[in-house]
């Protein structure tokens, strides 16, 4: 089995779930995908890097930093960042938060990102492609270059291409599409999380 593959296994198995459910777009879905219970595992963790940031490096990004909106880009970056100690150049990794911190220095991006860098936004899921406009937006007033978006899952519901639409390549490590097919394939309906 391919690292690939194994991805879109846990994304099923962890991930995906069916039901009734209102999307942080406000749109209703009989299916939802809560990425975090893969990206935060150690098994999610230990594919996403790699696999993420052969992405990049296939896709002719050579980001300085790798980030995206709170909270479910951040184990994505941190997993990206960490993978590039062991396949330099290093890519450091960022968080965008939702709001100017009204505290300290008032920073709306924390991490090692500073003006200037070539990054790459991080997704954990694309429906509508909003979060990852809001962190382009961010990186771009506080003076980075935005090389490209890169997410773990794309629900496929227009998001990648409104975000294509502004200028910026999409490349998804997981389709929705997939991961549904390997449902039905292996029977798997799942409804509750197994942790």
């Amino acid at each position: 089995m391919t690292e690939h593959q194994e991805l879109i296994e846990l994304l099923a198995r962890r991930s995906v779930r069916r039901g009734h459910f209102t999307l942080a777009s406000g749109k209703t879905s009989n299916l939802y995908v809560d990425a975090r219970l893969t990206s935060m595992s150690a098994e999610g963790l230990s594919l996403i890097g790699p696999i993420g940031l052969h992405a990049i490096k296939a896709a002719g990004w050579q980001p300085d930093g790798v980030g995206g909106l709170t909270l479910g880009a951040d184990p994505v970056a941190y997993a990206i960042s960490y993978a590039s100690s062991m396949e330099p150049p290093l890519g450091q990794a960022f968080t965008v938060r939702k709001e100017t911190k009204e505290h300290g220095t008032g920073k709306i991006i924390e991490g090692p990102f500073k003006k200037g860098d070539q990054v790459v936004i991080i997704e954990d899921v694309i429906t509508t492609g909003t979060s990852a406009l809001r962190a382009i937006t961010a990186v771009n007033n506080a003076g980075g270059n935005v090389q490209g978006v890169l997410a773990l899952v794309d629900r496929e519901d227009g998001g990648q291409e409104k975000i294509e639409n502004t200028g910026y390549r999409v490349i998804s490590l997981a389709q929705i599409s997939e991961i549904l097919a390997l449902m039905e394939c292996s029977g798997t309906n799942s409804n509750s999380s197994d942790g």
